[in-house]
């Protein structure tokens, strides 16, 4: 990528896409392109056919979806299905039909089997039965790598697909309805911190309600109080965590420096050597990439850590009468660090960062 040449970030409000956008500018990086959903339906294929035909982007990150947490994905199952599949398919067919030079397509490692081998390694996708929870959401990022390589190997396209484990960091999702569990945890114990210190005003404040009583009504729905805060599940499942900038680094290293012909070469003991017709014969899969840090941490520790880092004098409660999902998801990124990147924020460090980015947001 030249620095003037033209980019477009499909859903540069999210969580990556807006750390994208900021890496991309420090980068030296000046002709980006995004639009709100107000602006334009990512779900209309006229809308986006329109966009492409005015925009001609050359260069196109594909990080507009539909998200949530486990309530979400099983409430809304149709919705996630739907909205992702028409995202995707019309941002990545416009950009075959209006040339453009490469796109980064971002899924979710949800995409791999419920009892997939740890850590997962790239190649374990399709070999077995998905988390029920959200086997919509990730159907649809599993058309989506799909549809990323079937138009390379027919059309000859430069689409690179990444999974990152789960994100957190500036500007994510903190709606204790939708949100993943990171960003739900620090707002709930946060919340209980105030309402134990007697801040009633900043609680009011921070859920934009009218007093506090609706305040405490609301938080008693997700289980927090001034003195306990509940968590579902056991708290033994094991998590991954990916600092967003990071996250926003890798993306922007492998859109720099490495091809789609890279994703599937980049293998011990693959044949680098081969030639264009030698590489037709193969039976080319599994080309996406982890992005991840190899490293999970459990639930409670998890929460005892971002309780530490706010202050909260209360209690953890592990409700195990709710779902605990999968009980461990962590990343192989052995193929992406053998492609030259490694992340560099550590959990704590970034939880610590978060928080402080939060408290600013509510201020």
């Amino acid at each position: 990528m030249k620095k003037d040449s033209k980019i477009y970030i499909a859903g540069h409000r999210g969580l990556v896409g807006s750390a994208i956008v900021e890496n991309l500018k420090s980068k030296g990086y000046t002709n980006l392109v995004y639009r709100t959903h107000q602006e334009l339906d990512l779900t209309s294929q006229i809308e986006v056919e329109k966009f492409f035909e005015s925009e001609k982007p050359e260069y196109v990150f594909l990080t507009a979806a539909k998200v949530g947490g486990i309530i979400a994905n099983n409430t809304y199952r149709a919705d996630f299905i739907y909205e992702n599949l028409q995202i995707q398919n019309n941002i990545i067919h416009q950009s075959y039909l209006h040339g453009v030079k490469k796109l980064m397509f971002l899924g979710s490692t949800c995409i791999y089997p419920k009892n997939a081998p740890q850590p997962m390694p790239e190649d374990c996708l399709l070999t077995d039965t998905l988390e029920y929870t959200n086997e919509p959401y990730a159907i649809a990022k599993i058309a989506g790598i799909k549809m990323c390589e079937s138009y390379n190997l027919q059309y000859g396209t430069n689409y690179i697909s990444v999974m990152p484990t789960n994100l957190y960091g500036p500007n994510d999702n903190f709606d204790l309805e939708k949100s993943h569990v990171l960003p739900a945890l620090i707002r709930k114990i946060h919340c209980a911190k105030l309402l134990n210190e007697g801040r009633d005003d900043e609680v009011v404040k921070d859920l934009d309600v009218k007093d506090i009583e609706e305040a405490k009504t609301y938080l008693a729905n997700f289980g927090v109080d001034r003195s306990r805060v509940e968590i579902w599940g056991s708290g033994k499942p094991m998590r991954e965590f990916l600092w967003s900038e990071d996250m926003a680094d890798a993306c922007i290293f492998l859109m720099e420096n490495r091809n789609f012909q890279d994703t599937y070469l980049a293998k011990d003991g693959a044949n680098t050597s081969c030639t264009p017709n030698e590489i037709k014969k193969q039976e080319i899969r599994n080309t996406h990439i982890n992005i991840g840090t190899g490293v999970d941490i459990s639930i409670k520790a998890l929460a005892e850590t971002i309780k530490d880092i706010i202050g909260f004098k209360g209690e953890l409660y592990f409700n195990t009468d709710k779902p605990d999902g999968t009980m461990k998801k962590l990343t192989d990124v052995s193929k992406l660090h053998q492609l030259g990147w490694q992340h560099t924020v550590e959990l704590r460090d970034g939880i610590d960062e978060m928080y402080r980015w939060y408290k600013e947001k509510s201020l």
